[in-house]
């Protein structure tokens, strides 16, 4: 009896292969049946006699056919579906499967070469999964005894036989297993695909958003014109940006086009002009009378009664030191006193610097408004703030860490708020979670 420590060269696939030749029969007892450990395997199982498997049956209780975490980049590679249609012809023509109406404590695999005596049998943490197999890190602690002697192997190979003759004989679990591999192969309607995705988004709702605990009603927000001017939705999505604010120091609006990013964003910065805190919007030079109308006393403007009093700013403001930008000098602005910075259109800024000769719009955001002065907010809008690569969300919400990469390390991060419909979604991209906001409170979805 030798141990396996299913690491380097010394792997439960390793034994298998070095055991495994033409017209070998192999018996397995295994908790777990991996799709992506039979593609590590499959040139070996095609050329044996035949396998005896057996697997649970127990009713909801799936055979783990994805693998756990550590099979993310298998499933990547997007040919599950191949993989399914494989093994489904496989387990046709050489498998004789029954179910076990129970968890197995320990997993075994016997490799037989046509004497009456198993000639190598593998038993403890070994289930056929990636992991179980050695070809990905599994439990260091684990324990995997491989025996080699006749003696060893007549007894762990009458455990099996016990276990084999004690199970129905009948073609229900076999049936049972190809059904789901089957059904892994068959085409999903788009539309099916999108259900199934609204369902699992809401099917856990938790408690309710507390927007008065969120958004003082002292402030008087409520009363101002451009609250009452928003859809529920819109406000749901004020609500989930102030929090996001306050908790972590920064957020992204990532609503579609059309559904009232500006909007949303002046009710932010009404609530926080309310509280006495400076604000400054940055915005694309084309977009910048989009912002100065809402500040001015024009008759166009439909919230002249709420007095907005931001500073506004183009992008390219950023790269001079002086000259004027509208009605402000920037040779005497001074850029740390603001408590809340508004970036339109972010993804602008999704790159860092390039030029280590000269400071770019992204390193003095940076330095003179974020890093300097008073600890500044960060609200960030975009329908696209992700263009090429999640790099460009990486750069954008280091405005709101301050570029401090131990805080993106240790998830101290914002959330983006996406608002679309009635639901709002909110995506962790380091985390690796969804939280989605429906109208009865917040569900989770692991990515």
């Amino acid at each position: 009896m030798k141990l396996i420590r299913n690491t380097g060269d010394n792997r439960v696939i390793d034994e298998v292969r070095a055991a495994l030749g033409h017209h070998s029969e192999l018996d397995i007892a295994t908790p777990a049946f991996s799709l992506f450990a039979f593609a590590e395997a499959r040139e070996l199982l095609e050329k044996i006699a035949r396998c005896r498997l057996v697997i649970p049956t127990l009713p909801g209780n799936a055979p783990q056919l994805f693998g756990g975490d550590a099979d993310r980049p298998f499933r990547n590679r997007l040919n599950t579906h191949a993989l399914a249609r494989q093994l489904a012809a496989w387990v046709e023509k050489k498998v004789e499967l029954r179910g076990a109406p129970m968890p197995l404590p320990q997993s075994l695999l016997a490799i037989g070469n046509g004497a009456d005596l198993p000639a190598r049998v593998l038993t403890g943490h070994c289930a056929f999964t990636t992991d179980g197999l050695g070809i990905t890190p599994g439990n260091q602690f684990s324990l995997i005894q491989c025996a080699e002697s006749k003696e060893e192997c007549a007894v762990l190979g009458s455990w099996f036989d016990s276990l084999w003759d004690g199970l129905p004989a009948t073609p229900d679990a076999k049936n049972a297993f190809l059904t789901q591999l089957r059904e892994l192969t068959a085409h999903s309607a788009p539309s099916l695909v999108y259900f199934l995705t609204l369902f699992h988004l809401f099917k856990d709702l938790g408690g309710e958003l507390d927007e008065e605990r969120i958004v003082k009603s002292a402030t008087g927000i409520r009363s101002t014109i451009v609250w009452k001017k928003l859809f529920k939705f819109q406000r749901d999505g004020v609500v989930g940006a102030i929090d996001k604010l306050e908790r972590h120091g920064g957020c992204i609006i990532a609503d579609s086009v059309g559904l009232g990013k500006t909007f949303e964003a002046l009710a932010i910065i009404k609530y926080y002009e309310l509280r006495n805190d400076r604000v400054l919007v940055l915005t694309p030079k084309r977009l910048r009378d989009n912002w100065t109308l809402y500040k001015s006393n024009d008759r166009r403007n439909s919230l002249a009664a709420d007095r907005l009093h931001y500073d506004v700013l183009n992008h390219t403001d950023l790269s001079r030191d002086s000259g004027l930008s509208g009605d402000i000098d920037l040779t005497h602005v001074n850029w740390g006193n603001y408590d809340l910075v508004v970036i339109d259109e972010s993804h602008n800024f999704r790159n860092k610097a390039a030029h280590k000769d000269r400071e770019t719009r992204y390193d003095r955001l940076m330095r003179q408004i974020i890093q300097t002065g008073v600890k500044t907010r960060v609200l960030m809008l975009s329908a696209t703030p992700v263009n090429n690569r999640l790099a460009d969300l990486k750069n954008q919400i280091a405005f709101v860490t301050e570029g401090d990469d131990t805080a993106l390390a240790a998830n101290q991060i914002p959330s983006i708020e996406a608002t679309t419909g009635r639901a709002q979604l909110q995506f962790n991209p380091y985390g690796q979670s969804i939280r989605h906001l429906a109208p009865g409170g917040w569900s989770h979805l692991s990515r």
